[in-house]
């Protein structure tokens, strides 16, 4: 593989911490996540104590989730269940492998014609799951898709200004202006066939929940899996592509993916050899697994900020007994509600110690962390209550929190948990608890409807960037498009544009550390902690476990 031309090496550069890259842990002196929670090292928490290698024959292999993929279209959610399950069907031009590292993937190389052009050399010889070829124009097809007003992938590929085809195997992609993580972000645009989309008229996402297509329930890629059946909230199965371009190294034949909501049937489906896998495991069935022999925990840090967020673009808050304006919009009470929450309490006794508190909205691992800045004010109910005298609401107010409660580790007990914290500064929350796939759609794009809520985020190029430009920069069509709460800050916009354009690893850097300060002054979001993965398998199974919580079927194999 070429490297590309005037590519700063520290963007390209992953440090491999055992079985997991955590990018820019250099630039951050280091990650605190270099031993597992039971105290081994990260390379035997991310594969189990055991290496990946050949064995002597396929197999079938079940595992069992909390929550189901929400779609087949890779365009309709930013979401890393859907990535990850639909990245065994659809592949990227550029993917990472077990160490999170870049690799080539549907381009065997590329190189920088020029600040803002890239040419991308397609492999030859791929051919779609139908048997026809994979070309450049499949590629021109997929970008313009991804960049669709429909499209929920806008974000990673809104520094593209378009996809040109220079013959069958080479695409030139140009940027508005240089884009200096243009290759990670590569890696979650899932290229899907132009001519299957146009055959089943799905050349434009549809809006999960408000349209729907063939490409919601069905899927034809290139990649190591095909999909052959699917029932939503119950069931899918893929099976071996038995054209794919590349060297298998799973020996699975078959996976199903089952869906079980309950953590108690979960952990008894595993435990009765029902499943070969869980993927969310409780933590206080951690020592129970522990302790049950032919089964083994895997443990690893993992990438994603879980986080509170506030409205602040309603004028008046539908779940809010204050009338004529919104509290939030006050810093004051924004403030108030963080310094009621005790993080570090939910993340030691609630969770079993299976998240890392933090202040920041990205955390160890992704390129631009501080640890400087990682540094959570000390709960005080008694200065939250001053705060909110201050800003006119002596007596508090009532307000409606949304919570997922099949997505995250103990999400609905953590907002649970929230309710009592927030009540004794006389914050009344009301709850409501849901499935993500009610949650995403009520309180993402188009909806946005939700006044206080509880989300999770993993950058998709491990870059601070990524946080900035989705969840925090001003919605404008591209920009914020997982901004829920309308937060606009136009210091933060400038910057966020700047970084997003600096090629100097230094000047980058000081930049993001300068927009880390405007968004824990402002707090548009209250960070909570990092989340430690935790999947739980028959030790005849061996899995990658990376960081970004994907779980790539190309690495399963079963003894």
């Amino acid at each position: 593989m070429r490297p590309p031309a005037r590519f700063p090496s520290r963007f390209l550069r992953v440090t491999a911490l055992g079985g997991a890259a955590l990018l820019g842990a250099s630039l951050a002196g280091g990650s605190p996540f270099e031993e597992s929670p039971s105290g081994g090292s990260l390379r035997g928490a991310i594969l189990g104590g055991v290496t990946l290698g050949s064995v002597a024959h396929a197999a079938n292999f079940r595992w069992a989730n909390d929550g189901d993929v929400n779609a087949m279209d890779p365009a309709t959610r930013q979401e890393t269940v859907q990535l990850s399950f639909l990245a065994n069907i659809y592949e990227p031009l550029v993917r990472r492998n077990a160490d999170l590292q870049l690799e080539p993937a549907l381009a065997e190389s590329w190189e920088q014609l020029s600040p803002t052009v890239w040419r991308f050399h397609l492999r030859k010889g791929v051919r779609w799951q139908d048997g026809s070829p994979f070309t450049a124009d499949d590629v021109v097809f997929t970008l313009r898709r991804t960049l669709s007003k429909t499209s929920s992938m806008r974000a990673p590929m809104a520094a593209v200004k378009e996809a040109r085809k220079v013959d069958d195997h080479t695409v030139d992609f140009e940027t508005f202006t240089p884009d200096p993580i243009l290759v990670q972000e590569q890696s979650n645009l899932l290229i899907m066939s132009k001519t299957w989309c146009e055959a089943h008229d799905a050349t434009e996402p549809a809006i999960i929940g408000k349209a729907d297509n063939y490409a919601l329930r069905n899927a034809m890629g290139t990649g190591p899996f095909r999909l052959v059946s699917r029932e939503p909230d119950r069931a899918t199965v893929v099976e071996k592509n038995p054209t794919w371009w590349d060297a298998p190294k799973h020996h699975v034949d078959r996976v199903e993916l089952v869906v079980i909501g309950s953590a108690a049937t979960r952990v008894a489906a595993l435990l009765s050899g029902e499943v070969d896998m869980i993927y969310a495991v409780p933590p206080q069935d951690i020592p129970r697994i522990k302790a049950t022999p032919g089964l083994k925990l895997l443990q690893a840090p993992e990438l994603r900020t879980i986080y509170l967020g506030f409205n602040q673009s309603r004028d008046e808050l539908p779940s809010s007994d204050v009338k004529g304006k919104n509290p939030l919009r006050d810093q004051r009470v924004r403030m108030a509600l963080a310094l009621a929450i005790d993080a570090p309490a939910i993340s030691s006794r609630l969770m079993l110690g299976l998240g890392r508190p933090g202040w920041t909205m990205w955390g160890p691992g992704v390129n631009g962390y501080d640890a400087a800045r990682d540094v959570r004010p000390t709960t005080d109910p008694a200065k939250a209550r001053q705060l909110l005298a201050e800003a006119g609401y002596p007596d508090g107010f009532k307000l409606g929190l949304d919570c997922p409660n099949d997505r995250y580790v103990m999400d609905e007990q953590i907002c649970t948990a929230l309710v009592p914290m927030l009540a004794r500064i006389g914050v009344r929350v009301e709850l409501s608890a849901q499935t993500k796939a009610k949650f995403f759609t009520k309180i993402l794009a188009p909806n946005y409807d939700t006044d206080f809520w509880l989300l999770g985020w993993t950058p998709a190029t491990y870059d601070a960037h990524n946080v900035l430009y989705t969840l925090l920069g001003t919605r404008d069509g591209k920009r914020g498009e997982l901004n829920v709460g309308g937060y606009s800050n136009p210091a933060l916009d400038a910057l966020i544009g700047q970084i997003g354009v600096e090629t100097n690893a230094g000047k980058r850097l000081e930049m993001i550390r300068a927009a880390n300060a405007i968004v824990q002054q402002d707090l548009p979001t209250v960070p909570l902690h990092q989340q430690v993965i935790v999947w739980a398998a028959k030790d005849t199974v061996q899995v990658a476990q990376p960081a970004d919580n994907f779980f790539p079927y190309r690495y399963i194999q079963v003894k």
